[in-house]
């Protein structure tokens, strides 16, 4: 099978390690081929702090999702997150020499001075997403490729983080003789199958809710506006379930999973639950209202912290498609209703991949949102691409064109 038609995603999260492999059809379909998965030991809110358990759970999610595919991986595309990941829009400008035909060269030092602002110096750019051009002043421009003019400016939503903290992650990967193809950040990857064009023209934000972080972007006629990563996810939850509720942290996650709703209005009060004994834990009563009340806090924090920082770009009332809740804590009970209820007004969605096909127990799981999202943006690249060529040169060209990087 020809090499460019399989795409490999993978992502290194906290609570779990998940490979994708799939196919693109002579439609343009994607299709799930197969999907490895291994619990994840030595990540922390997305980033690797035990270089050998991580890589431990990497070679095992990708020798699953080999056996389940039936095919041999030999490079992947991965997707990243972490707290040290910042964004910010930047316009920049070429002055054309004299009244000009408008060609790819003056296309590309646009975007490579946009791309030359001050950040951080252990700091890299990881996506250059193209908002619009204007030509001597207009607005709205798709492509100016072949107009006149003699300034040609652009915006670009620039996302970057810290080197290292990238670097550690890939090494992973790299540990088995298995090559990086390129990196994607979460937030843009789920987008791409959480959304569709129209969702992105009317504006909409995607809310992809890990173990350890939550990834937002945010579209607005068809282009990023704005994105970020909130150091808090499912693994805080369990914590403060831990921690009010006296009881062990394993005991806490399976009680969340199994029990928990973030939903605790109309609770009769002396509802109970009854953990039973276990090595080392003698049992214990709890009530399910505080249970619920703990889970709302935390999830309606988030939700709020997340609505202020979308507002600080884009006036949440511009969101004509609404919120997209994704991710392993969008399965949550009741979060959709705490969602619409600090997003007033605003319509909200529980969302997975779209535009897939293959095992509807893989694409119709948020949790694989991510991953999925990984595979279709190599998708979308490798379709463009000359055969054999992966220079980062031609990257930015064809990212730039599918708004996605």
């Amino acid at each position: 099978m020809a090499r460019e038609r399989i795409h490999v995603g993978l992502e290194i999260g906290t609570t779990k390690v998940c490979a994708v492999v799939a196919e693109s059809g002579r439609d343009g379909e994607l299709r799930l081929l197969g999907v490895g998965e291994s619990p994840s030991r030595g990540v922390r809110k997305g980033e690797i702090i035990d270089f050998q358990n991580a890589s431990k759970c990497v070679h095992d999610a990708l020798a699953d999702a080999e056996e389940r595919s039936d095919q041999e991986i030999n490079s992947v595309w991965l997707a990243i997150t972490g707290s040290h990941i910042q964004s910010f829009n930047n316009r920049s400008s070429a002055p054309l020499d004299g009244e000009t035909e408008i060609t790819d060269k003056e296309v590309e030092s646009v975007e490579f001075k946009a791309k030359d602002v001050g950040i951080p110096k252990e700091n890299v750019i990881l996506h250059s997403l193209l908002q619009c051009y204007y030509v001597d002043g207009q607005e709205g421009v798709i492509d100016p490729i072949g107009m006149f003019g003699t300034r040609l400016e652009a915006d670009f939503h620039i996302i970057h983080g810290v080197l290292t903290r990238i670097q550690n992650t890939i090494r992973c990967v790299r540990e088995f003789n298995i090559a990086v193809e390129d990196i994607v950040v979460n937030s843009v990857a789920s987008a791409q199958v959480v959304l569709d064009e129209s969702q992105k023209r009317a504006g909409a934000a995607v809310i992809d809710i890990g173990g350890g972080v939550t990834d937002f972007i945010v579209y607005l006629d068809g282009a990023v506006r704005h994105s970020g990563v909130v150091a808090i996810g499912g693994d805080h939850i369990t914590n403060d379930l831990c921690i009010g509720l006296r009881i062990p942290i394993t005991r806490a996650e399976k009680l969340k999973i199994e029990e928990g709703s973030a939903l605790y209005e109309n609770i009769p009060a002396n509802e109970r639950i009854v953990l039973k004994n276990d090595t080392g834990f003698s049992g214990k009563e709890v009530e399910r209202g505080l249970l619920n009340m703990i889970i709302n806090a935390r999830i309606k924090e988030l939700l709020q912290i997340i609505r202020k920082q979308i507002n600080e770009r884009v006036p949440e009332h511009m969101l004509g498609s609404g919120i997209m809740l994704t991710g392993g804590v969008s399965l949550t009970h009741g979060i959709k209703e705490v969602a619409e209820s600090v997003f007033q007004g605003l319509p909200v969605h529980i969302a997975h991949a779209n535009s897939v096909s293959g095992p509807t127990s893989a694409f119709e799981n948020p949790q694989l949102s991510t991953c999925i999202g990984v595979a279709k943006y190599a998708q979308a690249v490798q379709s463009e691409m000359p055969p054999g060529n992966l220079l980062t040169e031609f990257f930015s060209k064809i990212k730039r064109s599918f708004h996605i990087a």
